[in-house]
């Protein structure tokens, strides 16, 4: 990818909500990108603790039904049709990419390198966001519509049992993707004087 096409696919990222099926694009083109952005986001000592799983078809559509269950039980009747709405959104997607932090991994290093053990969390929660944003970065690359959710806590347990994954594995968010119906509209930005120094 040249450089403009990657400050174009950083600045065009954007939570999209207005997802669908048709994509117009080859399913191995989005495992390329999960293959990519897993194998070459940094982490700390190597450690190489994120992990992913791609949902697609009938998964994909089960971890929404899920997630729509498990709020149901907390949610009004009258508050849940909002929340419906919004999970029936992801629904509408083509997939989910769930992300991993191994905690074998991480906690291993704990013990490794003792020095540093209240920094491993630390480390793991920020490479889990580079592996995060590099993947939403590829996907706009392809011209889908993503957004990241968190709703761990609530599914946590049923996802892990129900795909069988390592009972070490801490699930950290989801991001359903899909065909892209419409871009949002921008968002203000701060001058960037307030956020950028630089001082030679």
């Amino acid at each position: 990818m040249k450089k403009m096409e990657f400050i174009e696919a950083l600045t065009n990222r954007r939570s999209v909500y207005s997802i669908d099926k048709k994509i117009k694009i080859q399913e191995k083109e989005i495992v390329e990108i999960l293959e990519e952005a897993v194998l070459n986001t940094p982490s700390a000592y190597n450690s190489q603790s994120q992990t992913v799983v791609l949902l697609l078809n009938e998964h994909h559509d089960k971890l929404w039904d899920l997630v729509k269950q498990e709020i149901k039980k907390l949610v009004k009747p009258e508050d849940f049709v909002k929340s419906e709405q919004k999970i029936n959104n992801f629904k509408a997607g083509y997939g989910t990419v769930l992300f991993f932090d191994d905690g074998e991994i991480t906690e291993g290093l704990t013990k490794k390198f003792p020095l540093y053990k209240d920094n491993f969390l630390k480390w793991s929660i920020e490479q889990n966001g580079m592996l995060q944003g590099n993947v939403w970065v590829g996907l706009e690359t392809l011209g889908l519509g993503a957004s990241l959710q968190h709703y761990n806590e609530l599914i946590e347990k049923q996802v892990m049992s129900w795909l069988d994954l390592p009972e070490k594995w801490n699930l950290t968010a989801q991001m359903p993707f899909g065909n892209l119906l419409e871009h949002p509209d921008p968002k203000p930005k701060k001058s960037i004087d307030l956020r950028l120094k630089i001082f030679k």
